[in-house]
């Protein structure tokens, strides 16, 4: 027979954590008669012992306490299959946490890298899932949620492009697609696709702190103009815009937008 000290001592518990599980009647030792002390013999040990390894993996007391009154195995292994499927969902948002901090992480090296120069890339395809009116259609946000690189709940800009139309005269029209990455451009993919093997590629930084709220379109339309005249390129009338990072100075923000511009 063991003291609650000796048990708590040799399975690295502490008393509080003893007592927690006597008060919920998880393990009930049996009390001295003499001095009051209660004892705890090598069954109360393993009832310990499967109470920790239920803590373990994630089992709420109240089911702990279930199993303790009697659980047949059919019963139980139902309640872990339960669990299994719990932590399967935890692991995939954790996975896609970690896709998005890195591709965050990514970004960031793009704004060092890119910010403010113009260079040819390819612009990799995306698939046209949706459509909103515009950025600030709050209320049609809840088709962003189908993007499965959502987190949880919340409603990401990561799948929105703005598209950009302009001819000879100026900007004539823009809309804002959803759009999810293909990773084979070989599956058979039903619906709207877009690719575009040569683009100008640039980053540039939008938002109060640099604009002081101005509208940089023209801006930005002209300086593409501009490349691709002393280049020798032909622009073919279109912009795709993606916010990649928003961050803050001197209370204002600072937003950074990834620029694709085909051409020919």
């Amino acid at each position: 027979m063991y003291t609650i000290g000796q048990v708590a001592k040799f399975l690295g518990m502490t008393r509080d954590t003893l007592k927690f599980y006597e008060e919920k009647e998880l393990v009930k030792p049996k009390q001295d008669d003499t001095n009051g002390y209660r004892k705890y013999n090598h069954f109360d040990i393993y009832d310990v012992v499967t109470i920790n390894f239920y803590r373990e993996i994630d089992i709420e007391i109240k089911k702990i306490q279930d199993i303790r009154r009697s659980k047949s195995i059919e019963e139980l292994a139902y309640l872990l299959e339960e669990k299994e499927q719990q932590v399967l969902e935890e692991i995939a948002y954790k996975n896609l946490l970690l896709k998005r901090i890195q591709h965050v992480k990514a970004d960031c090296q793009k704004v060092k890298q890119y910010l403010g120069k113009y260079m040819i890339k390819e612009m990799q395809p995306l698939k046209v899932t949706g459509e909103i009116t515009d950025l600030a259609a709050h209320d049609e946000y809840d088709i962003l949620q189908n993007n499965p690189d959502n987190l949880k709940q919340a409603v990401t800009l990561t799948g929105l492009r703005r598209v950009i139309k302009f001819n000879a005269e100026g900007i004539i029209g823009d809309r804002f697609i959803i759009v999810r990455k293909v990773e084979d451009i070989n599956d058979d993919i039903e619906g709207e696709v877009l690719t575009y093997p040569k683009c100008i590629y640039t980053i540039i930084e939008n938002g109060r702190w640099s604009t002081n709220g101005k509208n940089m379109d023209d801006q930005v339309e002209e300086s593409l103009r501009r490349v691709a005249s002393q280049k020798g390129y032909e622009l073919l009338g279109l912009v795709f815009v993606n916010m990649i990072i928003t961050t803050y100075e001197e209370g204002l923000e600072r937003v950074f937008l990834e620029i694709y511009s085909p051409i020919k």
